[in-house]
């Protein structure tokens, strides 16, 4: 019986200072991409990933940009040593999506590169206007999650599975959610390492300059 394989890729939260060093030293196709990375945007992301700080990789505007070209380099270091290894399917979560493309030869990197870049920009700039972040909220059921999302202003931004749902809201509205969630009996709420309210109406103005930016890049099939 033949094994069927799937490359899923991360999205933002990912991200640690470090990412992708063992393999810049070690695998020439993944030095390939970092080095590039760089020379398409103009600074040195492969420094702020190898050494931070981590503070500013956790920007939306790094941090988007940097876990494509690690999520690649990581792509392209399979393919080196396991040429025969050959994915019946790519996805990604939310960011990692376009790592997903690019794996499936979808969209080149170097515009995936710079799509990215412009995405955390936009994203960056939603959340200085809107200032906020996302918690996981373990253990609750949707429509309790509902009822706390109602009572408080926040917004529900990811089912990712049974038990485990991811909230959006602005600071006030979020510590309101964390409180109602916990009344309510959650296992644990957990703030991630975004910089915004991400996945959430906070962000339509970002994904309106992100249409126009995704008009002028060419997709295959």
């Amino acid at each position: 019986m033949v094994k069927k394989i799937a490359y899923i890729f991360p999205g933002q939260g990912a991200q640690f200072v470090g990412m992708g060093k063992d393999l810049y030293e070690t695998c020439p196709a993944s030095r390939e991409i970092f080095d590039k990375a760089d020379k398409i945007l103009g600074f040195s992301l492969t420094k702020l990933c190898f050494e931070g700080p981590a503070e500013k990789l956790s920007s939306t505007a790094n941090s988007q940009p940097a876990i494509l070209a690690a999520s690649i380099a990581c792509l392209k270091a399979i393919e080196a040593s396991f040429p025969e290894l050959k994915p019946s399917a790519v996805l990604g979560l939310s960011l990692g999506e376009y790592s997903a493309l690019v794996a499936a030869n979808s969209l080149e990197f170097s515009d995936a590169i710079r799509l990215v870049y412009s995405r955390g920009r936009f994203m960056e700039e939603a959340s200085k206007q809107n200032p906020g972040r996302m918690a996981s909220v373990l253990g609750l059921d949707k429509k309790i999650i509902e009822e706390v999302c109602r009572r408080s202003g926040a917004e529900i931004a990811n089912l990712n599975c049974p038990g485990q749902i991811v909230i959006s809201a602005k600071n006030e509205a979020m510590d309101k959610a964390a409180l109602l969630a916990a009344e309510k009996g959650a296992k644990r709420v957990i703030m991630l390492d975004v910089s915004g309210p991400f996945h959430s109406s906070l962000m339509s103005e970002a994904s309106l300059k992100l249409k126009q930016a995704l008009a002028d890049v060419k997709f295959a099939a």
